[in-house]
């Protein structure tokens, strides 16, 4: 092994060490009340690590939401085989957001309060997460027959609207609204029945139109 390469995989173990270590502290003391040297001697490295790694607290946080996302979509992809028909899929996939959501509640609470205080971390996780979620969602959309012959930004809208309805009944309504669960994933998954036979019946109108007429929009 050169030294080169031990000296990568070392970072790596570090890195890993001290997101780790930062997830935990900042989901059980919050954000503000966790300092830098509670993160470095969780993870069992130097302090200046987290500096030369990260340049600062808020750096790791972001670091963090990278990496959790990148993880999500790779299990999106990995533990969720397609369904057989759009409608389907579109089911399923909000059922996966809200128990992704649900999973994730008490790192979502260190998040969400610090993007609305730090415009410059609120920017950054749309770019890291909704956006990164959404397109990953729209590629597994656009594999399905029922979906070529709608417009990519109706594939790009549906996509999104599957993260909000994960969001809404995933965290909002049950961790801050206070409403039953099992209540708010039900209602999830009747909206999401509503909504994949919207998209199937645009899909089948697409599918059979003269292509030298206006696309038929899915949401108006």
């Amino acid at each position: 092994m050169t030294v080169v390469h031990k000296r990568k995989r070392d970072r790596t173990a570090r890195e890993r060490a001290l997101l780790l270590a930062a997830s935990k502290l900042f989901a059980s003391h919050g954000y503000e009340a966790t300092t830098t040297r509670e993160i470095a001697a969780q993870a069992g490295c130097a302090e200046g690590l987290i500096h030369r790694y990260f340049s600062n607290k808020a750096g790791l946080l972001l670091a963090i939401i990278r990496h959790r996302v990148s993880q999500e979509v790779v299990d999106l992809h990995s533990r969720l085989p397609l369904a057989s028909a759009a409608g389907d899929e579109i089911v399923q996939l909000v059922d996966w957001e809200v128990e992704r959501m649900w999973k994730d509640r008490e790192f979502l609470r260190v998040v969400i309060p610090r993007a609305l205080l730090d415009p410059v971390l609120g920017r950054a996780l749309t770019r890291i997460g909704p956006l990164q979620r959404a397109n990953a969602i729209s590629e597994r959309l656009k594999k399905f027959e029922e979906c070529r012959g709608l417009p990519d930004q109706e594939i790009v809208a549906l996509s999104h609207f599957i993260l909000v309805l994960g969001f809404m009944f995933g965290f909002l309504r049950p961790l801050v609204l206070r409403q039953n669960r099992n209540v708010a994933k039900k209602m999830a998954g009747t909206i999401a029945k509503i909504m994949a036979r919207m998209f199937e019946s645009a899909a089948i109108a697409g599918n059979g139109r003269d292509h030298s007429q206006r696309p038929i929009p899915l949401f108006t």
